[in-house]
Order: structure tokens, then C-alpha cells, then sequence
């Protein structure tokens, strides 16, 4: 119990495990809709797109999460608004969107030289300068993101499989997906501080691909991802601690292992076979042969008999010719 209880003395260790494991939780459940969606780079973009509305936040003085949540909800409209079009897929809007304003916030970065001793901790975490404030703003999203998906648990799941089916049953899709939008953007600016800009995306798509292959209920694969994504956040908190590497990128190896053991989970129910079996199947003997082989050349010779069988038959000749 002792390696359970030692870290929580430390008031840093104490914020950063409730953080993590709010971000974690959130993150599970905003990244189901999102692989389903098949939108998963859009977690990796947005936060991008984030990080310049953060920059831009630090420069003008603005409250952070005023400036960032504004900036990330305004870049979620435009690809959402882009990919409308036909001519242009959602992967290719995420891209000229999100690069577009990741480079802004690098240029200002370049102009003004403030922001330059915060920019490792927005791009990897920083999870020691978690504060009661940033809890508060993680717990309230957490809350009410939750409430959100809950209330519009329909909405959200009629336009996330077909979202012109959902037009014509009365289903306000484009709504639905601004909401959703919002959702995301609050959800990506709350974990930067925990997570960091480049592992923000694995936090919201690895539960979600982990619980998919797990379950083919919806209904469980929601509450399966949320339940990985808090425990990931817990278990690389202390990870993290005891072998002092980025909070950050000891969530996301977390998630990964849980992974892997789902794929293997997923291998072995497909194929008939136990987990141990999948990881390590059994060597198959050699198969034996009744005749005798010679190996010294390079071809093997075959001992097979060709005499020609004598002939019974009465006025049947044995002259080979």
C-alpha cells in the first residue's frame, strides 16, 4: 500500500492524478465518436490548431482558455464547413486548417520571443504546473461534457453513423456537429497542460480502438473507452512518478500496452485460441516422409522402384521392343 500511498503526499502529484485521470476519462469518451467517425487525425490536428489560439492568448494577454477555446472552436467550424464540400475530404481540410494555424502560433513564437519558455511544456506537458485553477476547468469540462453527450446521446449517435439520414428524420445534424465541435475544443485545451499538444490525439483515439476491438456494442464500447482512458491516466501518473519520465508519454505507452492486449483479446476470440496461445503459438513438427531422401546434392533423390510388373497373360510378349 505503500507505493500506492507514498506519492499522494506531494500536493503536485495529488493534481496531477486527478487531472489525468479527468483528461483520461474525457478524452475515452469524446474518442469513440471520433473513431467512429473516422475522423482520428482531427484530435492530432486540432490540438495543433489550438496550440496557435494559445500563443496568440499569451501575446494579447487574453485568460487562456477564453482565447485557446475560442480559437480551437472557430478552427473545429471551419472543417467541419470545409468538409462539406465534396470535392475535399475531412483529412485534407484537418490539414490545411490545422498547419495554417499551428504556423501562426509559431511565427508570433518567432516575432515576440515570449512565449518561447512555455512552448516545451504546451507541446509535451507540463503536469507539475497543474493548479487549482487548471483543476477546476479540467473538472467543469469533464462534467459538462459528459452531461452534453448524455442529454444528446441520440443526436449525437444518428449523426456519427449517417448524418444525411439523420437531416431527413429532423435530426439538426449541422448543429449537432457544432455542439460536438465545442465539446472537443474545450475537451483538447483542458488536456494540453497534462497531455501536451503532440499526445493529446493518442489520448482520445487509443482507448476508443482498444474498446472497439474488445466489444461490438456501442453502449459498451462507450463505457469501456472511458473506463481505459481513467485508468491510463491513473496507472501512468504513477509510472511516471516512480520512474520519472513525462506524465504525458507515460499515459500514452499505457494506453498502447492496453492495446496490444486488446488486439491479442481480439485475435484469440476470431480464432478459437487463449491469450498465451496468440502470443506464442505452437511450433508445428516437421512433416515425415516414407522415403528415404538423399540431402548430399542439390537435389533430394527419391529411392522409388520403375521395374516394369512381369507379364501373366497368356500370348502377352516380355520383348521390350
Amino acid at each position: 500500500m505503500n507505493f500506492i500511498t507514498a506519492p499522494l503526499q506531494y500536493e503536485f502529484f495529488l493534481h496531477g492524478l486527478v487531472a489525468a485521470s479527468l483528461v483520461g476519462a474525457i478524452c475515452g469518451l469524446i474518442g469513440v465518436y471520433i473513431v467512429l467517425r473516422r475522423m482520428s487525425y482531427i484530435g492530432h490536428g486540432l490540438s495543433h490548431a489550438v496550440f496557435g489560439g494559445a500563443v496568440v492568448s499569451y501575446v494579447m494577454n487574453w485568460n487562456f482558455y477564453v482565447g485557446a477555446g475560442l480559437w480551437g472552436f472557430l478552427s473545429a467550424l471551419l472543417i467541419n464547413m470545409v468538409t462539406r464540400k465534396k470535392k475535399i475530404g475531412a483529412d485534407a481540410a484537418i490539414g490545411v486548417v490545422t498547419t495554417a494555424s499551428f504556423a501562426i502560433g509559431v511565427a508570433i513564437i518567432s516575432q515576440y520571443r515570449r512565449f518561447t519558455k512555455n512552448f516545451e511544456a504546451a507541446l509535451f506537458g507540463n503536469i507539475l504546473g497543474v493548479t487549482t485553477q487548471d483543476l477546476w476547468a479540467i473538472a467543469a469540462v469533464t462534467v459538462i461534457s459528459g452531461l452534453l453527450i448524455f442529454i444528446f446521446y441520440r443526436q449525437f449517435l444518428f449523426t456519427t453513423f449517417d448524418a444525411e439520414v439523420a437531416r431527413i428524420y429532423g435530426v439538426p445534424s449541422g448543429w449537432v456537429e457544432s455542439l460536438f465541435s465545442l465539446i472537443l475544443a474545450a475537451t483538447i485545451i483542458v488536456s494540453m497542460q497534462v497531455m501536451g499538444v503532440t499526445m493529446i490525439a493518442a489520448a482520445i483515439v487509443i482507448p476508443a480502438v482498444t474498446a472497439r476491438l474488445v466489444t461490438d456494442s456501442f453502449n459498451k464500447m462507450v463505457f469501456l473507452s472511458t473506463l481505459i482512458g481513467l485508468v491510463c491516466g491513473l496507472v501512468g501518473m504513477y509510472a511516471s512518478f516512480y520512474l520519472n519520465v513525462s506524465s504525458g508519454a507515460t499515459i500514452v505507452l499505457v494506453a498502447a500496452a492496453l492495446f496490444m492486449v486488446g488486439y491479442l483479446y481480439h485475435l484469440a476470440k476470431e480464432s478459437g485460441l487463449s491469450l498465451r496461445e496468440v502470443a506464442n503459438p505452437p511450433i508445428e513438427p516437421a512433416p515425415m516422409h516414407d522415403h528415404p531422401h538423399d540431402h548430399s546434392g542439390f537435389y533430394h533423390v527419391h529411392e522409388h522402384s520403375h521395374s516394369k510388373p512381369a507379364a501373366h497373360h497368356k500370348g502377352e510378349s516380355q520383348d521390350p521392343r
